[in-house]
């Protein structure tokens, strides 16, 4: 069995071989999420120029002296409206926030610091030269690159590109995953079950996750457990980016993936990996695409696909490697000592720390919903007391990154 280091490592390596996949142009409102083909460059200077950051009196610091100083109101400045005259030595001019500097000022004194009597505006606080003003570009000029390619958009980096003057943007594909479950005993949600036959969750599953991967899941008929009827299935994944089943990929007589696909082009790269849940998952090239068999087993199934269909349709979005980062929460609970598999444990947050879920059958998916993370255990890992610390893969709690 491979240890999980080195499967990713070896994924890594083959997928060099694979994308990115190709782009196209969409609307900004509708780029959260996506993965930036080309580099965007700011149309316009921001702000254009000096702008005032608070609502105040817009003055000369040269006219600064021992305060109280009364200075006559010459105009009135709010955002887009500026005004065309020249602040002159005696000057203020009353402005709001995002108004445009006049002529001839370069301090903004807050409105809390100064009392208006008529005409005139009494300051009773005097800021050091250029406090409360935006320079101009002091975000950004035109011409600064304000987003590299390759690189996800979250909402703060959607808010830079809009403010550059970019309506559109170029970006990778959502690359096609075809989802292709195994079983005579399996059945989709809402059809009619005959004895000894269950509802599959899998496909549902994976294809939440790989559109939260960035992917485009694309779910086919399931395959009956033949060598002919899964080879026959998979001629449907033709124009997809990844092949991905799930079922089938064990030692049983009735796991007949390698085989039947085989036949129709499968090439293994490896199989078998030391972790749990997940051990029977396979990697390799499907013809001209990444392929990964994953376990028929629910949580196996999202266990393996986090692991490792995550990176692939990362890789396939032109993104770099970003394994996922556990945390190290204190456990709640004394943990046993593990075997020589690496263990990924459903488990809670509770007071104190973390805590494994009472169960682990890798059937039961009601449990990983209810799970906060993994809590991870490398192979042989010694037994743990209450406090230690330990690392936790925590399930996100929104679809986006902000």
């Amino acid at each position: 069995m491979l240890p999980v280091e080195t499967a990713l490592d070896r994924l890594h390596a083959a997928l060099d071989g694979f994308g990115p996949v190709g782009t196209e142009d969409i609307s900004l409102l509708e780029a959260a999420g996506r993965v930036l083909a080309a580099p965007i460059v700011a149309r316009y200077t921001q702000p254009p120029q000096a702008v005032s950051a608070m609502d105040g009196w817009a003055v000369r610091s040269q006219d600064f002296g021992a305060t109280p100083l009364s200075l006559q109101i010459v105009a009135e400045i709010a955002a887009g409206h500026p005004w065309d005259g020249t602040l002159k030595a005696g000057e203020a001019a009353r402005i709001f926030t995002g108004a445009p500097l006049p002529t001839g000022a370069d301090t903004v004194v807050i409105q809390e610091n100064a009392d208006r009597d008529g005409e005139t505006v009494r300051l009773l606080s005097l800021p050091p030269p250029g406090k409360n003003v935006r320079a101009a570009g002091l975000d950004f000029r035109a011409g600064d690159t304000v987003a590299q390619a390759d690189a996800r958009l979250t909402g703060r980096r959607i808010g830079v590109i809009a403010a550059a003057g970019h309506p559109w943007v170029t970006v990778r594909r959502r690359p096609r995953v075809a989802i292709l479950a195994t079983g005579d005993e399996v059945r989709r949600p809402g059809d009619p079950l005959a004895p000894g036959q269950i509802v599959s969750s899998n496909s549902y599953a994976l294809a939440a996750l790989i559109r939260s991967f960035g992917g485009d899941p694309i779910v086919l008929p399931i395959a009956p457990d033949t060598l002919a009827g899964i080879a026959d299935a998979a001629e449907k994944a033709r124009g997809c980016d990844l092949l991905l089943t799930t079922g089938g990929a064990s030692v049983g007589d009735h796991d007949l993936v390698r085989e039947g696909l085989g036949a129709a082009g499968l090439e293994v790269d490896f199989w078998k990996i030391a972790m749990r849940p997940g051990k029977p998952l396979i990697f390799g090239r499907f013809r001209d695409v990444p392929f990964l068999g994953l376990p028929g087993n629910p949580v196996s199934s999202v266990v393996g696909a986090l692991l490792f269909v995550k990176p692939v349709i990362e890789r396939l979005l032109g993104l770099p490697r970003q394994d996922l980062v556990p945390v190290l929460m204190p456990l709640a609970v004394d943990l046993k000592e593990n075997d020589d598999r690496q263990d990924y444990v459903r488990a809670r947050r509770v007071e104190g720390g973390v805590a494994p879920l009472p169960v682990q059958d890798s059937a039961m998916m009601s449990a990983l919903a209810d799970a906060d993370g993994l809590l991870v255990r490398p192979p042989f890992d010694p037994a743990r007391r209450v406090g230690e610390k330990m690392p936790v893969i925590l399930f996100p709690q929104g679809s986006l990154p902000a």
